[in-house]
């Protein structure tokens, strides 16, 4: 299932041995590298910890509709705790903000929001709000992670524009070819237009 990056924002940290919520997630840590959360900032006082510390993604135990399941409140670390989180935090990286413009240089927006897996949290879509003058036609954009070539501290770079918009509108053209069984021996009511009310009252 896809989840959007926003929603994640606030989510309760759920742990097992307390059986309680913890914490809650402040931030998502994003790898430019691989293009994936790696681990959430936490806020909300956790129990037995102050400051909130980081939750890797390895350590969660199941992302559910109630909140992020974790076993114990020792699967928290601190920042310099594992090396690769460490890393990443100090790259300051950001998804959410980034320019989008393609190989040619053609500006196509921000970006505003992404969508993740819930199983491993891999980034799949960037979501891009359209600069004023294209928003009328369209407001913002879905560009898969396949279309993605770069990304640098400043901008996020995709393969073509026309390809992007093109994918999105055969994806809103599709109509799908279901035929409800159980309308095709109904038979359409009689027009009443040119009835006398009277006829009309009798049916």
């Amino acid at each position: 299932m896809l989840v959007s990056a926003n929603r994640l924002i606030g989510t309760p940290i759920l742990s097992m041995q307390a059986t309680a919520q913890i914490a809650f997630v402040e931030s998502a840590i994003v790898d430019p590298n691989s293009l994936k959360i790696i681990a959430f900032a936490l806020g909300g006082g956790v129990v037995g910890k102050s400051p909130a510390y980081i939750l890797d993604v390895k350590s969660i135990r199941e992302y559910t509709r109630y909140g992020i399941v974790i076993d114990t409140i020792e699967e928290l670390v601190e920042e310099d705790d594992v090396i690769k989180i460490s890393e990443v935090l100090k790259l300051n990286f950001d998804l959410v903000g980034l320019k989008v413009e393609t190989k040619k240089g053609s500006k196509l927006g921000k970006v505003s929001d992404y969508t993740v897996t819930d199983d491993n949290f891999t980034v799949q879509q960037i979501i891009v709000k359209r600069p004023l003058i294209k928003s009328f036609m369209d407001p913002e954009l879905t560009i898969p992670r396949k279309e993605i070539v770069e990304i640098t501290d400043y901008k996020v770079i995709v393969k073509d524009e026309e390809k992007v918009i093109r994918a999105r509108a055969e994806k809103e053209d599709f109509v799908p070819n279901f035929v409800n069984p159980f309308r095709q021996n109904e038979q359409a009511p009689a027009s009443t237009e040119n009835q006398n009310p009277a006829d009309i009252d009798r049916q």
